[in-house]
């Protein structure tokens, strides 16, 4: 008989010892775990086991999906199919459709406290807060949107991914309905939710369309979905399974090095050209204090492609910056603009962008890159500029999405695998709650305003109140803003527009 496949679905501490820690962060012995698995047969395959593991000695860091294993199997090409109704959640931002959706839509934004992450103290201001920005930045986000079309293209994209990819795995054997889920726009996550109670859907991958972890999208997404599962009996017992991140996938890394080197094949130098990846910001805050993964995988993310690249004589100069920066907080450095300028300056002639945190057309693509850097980077003195299109529905890519969405099944799993190098593990599986709960004993809670107040020009004392300030500044907007009154329309700044 065949050895079995030990699929590890969760890890719990044993009653004598156990390596994890609890969420006390209470320390435990560390000779031993145990875990619940599913135990599968399986021909001619190896003993594997998936765990989430957390060191003692390094209590800030998680190792998703560690893997054992020996000799790696080519994926089945009948892989074997659980009992039931599959179904695959995609999810993404969403975007307005129409001009009039802009500001409605940024509110939905805005108001998410995993975009502005408030003390707790203050969180009573979050939809107030929302509300003044949403009116404040609208006109100037309707402008970019009227510049790409009079909306955004985002959830004609996701669609049309959607069904590329239920035919993607309908050609692998796999049978399964696929449903769109926007965060901040229409079909909302909760509309899809209830589309797929509908339809009956008895097994359900959660796939967030960002190749990269972090609490601003596929965390806020989750966030959500935790709280809709928790509030209802028929998704409680729904088995699911969740691919938090799968920048690492071959197929991915695959998808991007050919779209970059077709495109670099377009200059007349191709040598020459700076490879400029741009991905989207976040705030320092959400990496150096609430420990969000996002650096660290982008960072791994442009090694992996510049390796696949590497291994195809291809062997210009790259470098990393993020853009979409917003408001008086630091956000990761280097930023794109400055980046820009700093290439012209170096005498950089030759810049290919590539937009690494995205893999559909949007504003920051089709508007930001294309026209707000374009111009800004030719202004700089360079000379020759190009972009490297969004994954979209580029077949290696779908096909590598179906590969992820087969090896998360609960019946395949750890089976499902056909390149186990170094960097090439299994997709992170877990469930929801499982996932944020990992996620959450490893952070720490941003602080708040003032923890202990300094007065004085000390380092610290000037970050405390300039924020305490900057705070003061906002809560009387906002109390102008929602009752009409104040100082600001008493000397004209403000006026109230009816009708």
């Amino acid at each position: 008989m065949a050895p079995p496949v030990i699929f590890c679905r969760e890890i719990s501490p044993s009653p004598v010892n156990s390596f994890l820690q609890a969420d006390t962060q209470r320390s435990l012995p560390t000779s031993s775990f145990s875990a619940s698995c599913l135990r599968l047969p399986k021909n001619n395959c190896s003993l594997v086991a998936r765990c989430s593991l957390k060191w003692p000695d390094k209590p800030s860091s998680i190792i998703p999906g560690a893997l054992v294993t020996s000799t790696p199997q080519e994926m089945s090409a009948n892989p074997v199919i659980p009992q039931g109704k599959i179904g695959v959640l995609l999810l993404n931002l969403g975007g307005p459709e129409t001009l009039e959706d802009v500001q409605p839509f940024l509110f939905n934004l805005f108001a998410d406290p995993d975009i502005i992450r408030l003390p707790r103290l203050f969180r009573f201001l979050q939809r107030p807060l929302a509300q003044f920005i949403s009116v404040a930045r609208a006109p100037k986000s309707k402008e970019g949107y009227a510049s790409i079309g009079g909306g955004s293209p985002l959830r004609r994209i996701t669609d049309a991914q959607a069904e590329a990819l239920r035919k993607a795995l309908w050609e692998k054997n796999v049978p399964a309905k696929v449903y769109v889920g926007m965060r901040y726009w229409h079909p909302f996550t909760e509309e899809a939710i209830e589309q797929i109670k509908r339809d009956g859907i008895t097994k359900l991958v959660v796939l967030p369309l960002y190749p990269q972890f972090s609490i601003s999208t596929s965390g806020s997404s989750l966030r959500l979905l935790e709280s809709i599962f928790r509030e209802d009996e028929y998704l409680v017992n729904m088995q699911h399974t969740v691919i938090p991140s799968w920048y690492q996938r071959e197929g991915y890394i695959k998808a991007m090095a050919d779209l970059m080197e077709k495109e670099l094949n377009s200059f007349d130098r191709p040598e020459e050209v700076m490879i400029f990846f741009s991905a989207h910001g976040v705030p320092v805050a959400y990496v150096e204090e609430a420990g969000d993964p996002y650096k660290a995988e982008m960072e791994e993310c442009v090694d992996l492609i510049m390796e696949e690249l590497e291994k195809r004589r291809v062997h210009n100069a790259y470098t990393l910056a993020y853009q979409s920066r917003v408001g008086p907080v630091e956000w990761l450095k280097p930023y794109t603009d400055e980046t820009i300028i700093e290439l012209g300056k170096k005498g950089v002639k030759s810049i290919l962008a590539v937009p690494i945190s995205f893999v559909s057309e949007h504003i920051e693509t089709l508007e930001e890159i294309d026209v707000e850097y374009k111009e800004l980077a030719l202004e700089s003195g360079i000379q020759n500029w190009a972009r490297v299109p969004a994954l979209g529905v580029e077949p290696t890519f779908i096909s590598d999405l179906a590969d992820a969405v087969i090896e998360s099944l609960p019946y395949v799993g750890a089976m499902a695998v056909s390149n186990l190098e170094a960097r090439q593990s299994l997709v992170p599986l877990g469930s929801v709650e499982e996932l944020l709960a990992a996620y959450d004993s490893q952070r720490r809670e941003l602080p708040p305003p003032v923890t202990v107040w300094e007065w004085g020009w000390t380092k610290s004392a000037e970050t405390w109140n300039g924020r305490a300030a900057m705070l003061a500044v906002l809560v009387l907007l906002v109390l102008e803003v929602t009752t009409g009154e104040g100082f600001l329309h008493q000397w004209g700044v403000l006026i109230d527009r009816e009708g």
